[in-house]
């Protein structure tokens, strides 16, 4: 069965993700597998290897993040997803990555502290993640609460063809939400009408069961335009489709997730080419 992966470092915006992440898997219903990643030199406490200690060190880090899983297993409305846990030595990407590529995962979910900034090894990670990993990601600040029936808005230039695993997970997540329509952002800044017809177009035919709402940015700057936009039709879930070589990359070079979740409380779903 196919699960959104959450990455936990046992931290508050981790725990959070953990709450999001249930109540979507939830209604897509989906399993969930809580997923830490330990440091190599983690636990190794001086330059004496003790490979009896490290693999009690490894075993008590599995007992936790089952126990930590637990708390919301316990839970009468998540009663009925399944969770796994995995606990796997290596830098996080690393880890997340392999997971990925041997199993059937179809979100990743990573928590940060948003508008109090980006703080926490998560936090810290998640701006890597979505750069350096082609995956559906969704990013979910501290203060974010799972909606009962979320905004969605997707920023794009029309340039990138979304991915498969990409187009399924927002056909997912909007039919699961009941949203009746998504809104859809032109972030370009020079507007070219035939290649906005194009790309209207090409979403209707990806998103055929959805009713789009299509606008155009309304500020000469990219991060200015999206923020003004969310915050007038009070978006719960931001998508971004990320190419190298397209405005949303520049955007992110310029940290625009992290300037994003420090001026707002939504999540942010990260899609790709």
């Amino acid at each position: 069965m196919k699960q959104i992966l959450v990455a936990t470092d046992f931290s508050p915006s981790a725990a959070n993700a953990m709450e999001y992440a249930m109540s979507l898997a939830v209604l897509l219903k989906l399993e969930v597998c809580a997923i830490h990643a330990i440091h190599p030199t983690e636990g190794i406490n001086n330059s004496t290897y003790n490979a009896i200690f490290i693999e009690d060190y490894y075993r008590n880090k599995r007992e936790a993040l089952k126990d930590w899983a637990s708390v919301y297993t316990a839970k009468e409305e998540f009663k009925h997803v399944k969770v796994n846990t995995l606990c796997d030595v290596g830098f996080l990407k690393n880890v997340i990555t392999k997971y990925i590529d041997n199993n059937p995962v179809e979100l990743l979910a990573m928590g940060i502290t948003g508008a109090t900034g980006l703080a926490g090894i998560v936090g810290s990670n998640a701006s890597m993640m979505v750069t350096k990993v082609k995956f559906p990601t969704l990013i979910i600040p501290l203060e974010s609460r799972f909606p009962d029936i979320p905004a969605i808005t997707l920023a794009t230039d029309y340039e990138t063809k979304l991915s498969s695993s990409d187009v399924m997970a927002l056909n997912e997540m909007v039919k699961a939400f009941h949203s009746k329509k998504l809104q859809v952002l032109y972030v370009e800044e020079n507007a070219d009408a035939k290649h906005i017809q194009r790309g209207e177009d090409h979403l209707k035919e990806l998103l055929p069961h959805t009713e789009l709402q299509f606008n155009n940015l309304k500020d000469s700057s990219p991060f200015n335009g999206i923020m003004e936009f969310i915050e007038k039709n009070e978006t719960d879930i931001l998508c971004l489709v990320k190419h190298h070589h397209n405005v949303i990359y520049r955007l992110f070079n310029r940290s625009t997730v992290n300037q994003v979740m420090n001026h707002s409380v939504k999540a942010i779903l990260v899609l790709h080419e």
